[in-house]
């Protein structure tokens, strides 16, 4: 069965072809980055009218890639939501009069449930059950994942989601758009240690998460001197070093509450070497391991889409055939089965 996934919940349009045999046949995305970086963030009309102009091009680019026409697709799915409301409507207009045209069953779903099961398309997959940390620029969330559909929510970010604070902070700090990246490159030349930020729910004895004190706390520096590129740089260090160590001893605590040696880790956050590090480093000791989606699946992408519509499919979810269709801009993934 080959699966089409269409991915637009936000500023990446996303095009991929999956087959439940072969796996994934082709893939392409495209990034707003630079039409967004002008304004310091994303434009949700900008975003919707780009995702107009790119889906048509980047599904003739993965058809060809993949070596199939339009014929050869047995099903579609896309993100119902969480996201941009206008973006989710183009993807999943899209879909559904493709779906229509070609008399073809489609299948929304949703977004967050595409990056959790992003790392299942890797040769080296992990088996269920895993503990799942889902940490993106609008998500921070723990998860215990039983199969497909079954997900218990074990804590989540109280305020900013931790891609949320590396980008608002990356703007204290006089850093381009995207932030998290811009900030991460820089943390990369600094002394971690010089600049004492707090921890925030470090020992809180559950496993939510806290970022907007650590913002703040990075704003209260700034403001206490004029920053040379080498403070800039420090500070910048020093702000990794407390969210990687949150997310770290939170999502191990996870795993060891839940006696489970698989952590899987999805979102662009998850593209962090350092939080990769101490991940790995972690879960070594409880003697456990870390499963990663391909850095290019770490951003928004059809592939995961395709994936999730497809491992739905399996399980005998009904689609339909086209037509009616709504979105839901707020979608929390524990509401789903």
């Amino acid at each position: 069965m080959k699966v089409l996934g269409i991915e637009s919940s936000c500023d990446e349009t996303g095009v991929a072809l999956y087959d439940t045999e072969r796996g994934l046949l082709g893939h392409a995305v495209h990034t707003q980055v630079a039409m967004h970086e002008a304004y310091g963030g994303v434009v949700p009309e900008l975003a919707s009218r780009d995702h107009v102009r790119r889906l048509i091009p980047l599904l003739e680019s993965v058809l060809a890639e993949a070596a199939c026409t339009r014929c050869d697709i047995d099903a579609i799915a896309y993100p119902a939501g969480p996201g941009l409301a206008g973006a989710l409507l183009v993807g999943a207009s899209f879909a559904e009069a493709l779906a229509m045209a070609l008399g073809v069953p489609v299948l929304p779903v949703h977004h967050l449930e595409g990056h959790l099961l992003s790392p299942l398309l890797a040769e080296d997959a992990p088996s269920f059950p895993f503990i799942a940390l889902l940490v993106s620029g609008g998500h921070t969330q723990l998860m215990r994942v039983a199969r497909v559909g079954d997900y218990r929510l074990l804590g989540e970010s109280l305020d900013d989601a931790a891609g949320e604070a590396f980008d608002k902070t990356a703007k204290l700090l006089g850093l381009g758009y995207p932030g998290g990246p811009a900030l991460a490159k820089l943390a990369e030349t600094g002394r971690p240690g010089r600049y004492k930020l707090p921890r925030p729910m470090l020992n809180s004895g559950d496993l939510s998460f806290s970022f907007s004190g650590l913002k703040t706390a990075v704003l209260t520096a700034a403001r206490a001197q004029a920053l040379s590129e080498a403070d800039r740089a420090d500070l910048a260090a020093e702000f990794q070093e407390a969210v990687t160590e949150v997310l770290a001893a939170k999502a191990v605590a996870a795993c060891r509450q839940h006696q489970l040696s698989a952590l899987v880790v999805a979102g662009g956050v998850g593209a962090n070497r350092r939080l990769r590090q101490r991940l790995d480093e972690a879960m070594a000791k409880i003697g456990g391991r870390v499963f990663y989606p391909a850095l290019e699946l770490c951003t928004d992408n059809g592939a995961m889409i395709a994936f999730a519509g497809s491992q739905r499919l399996l399980q005998g979810e009904a689609p339909h055939r086209g037509g009616a269709f709504a979105v839901r801009p707020r979608w929390p993934l524990d509401q789903i089965s």
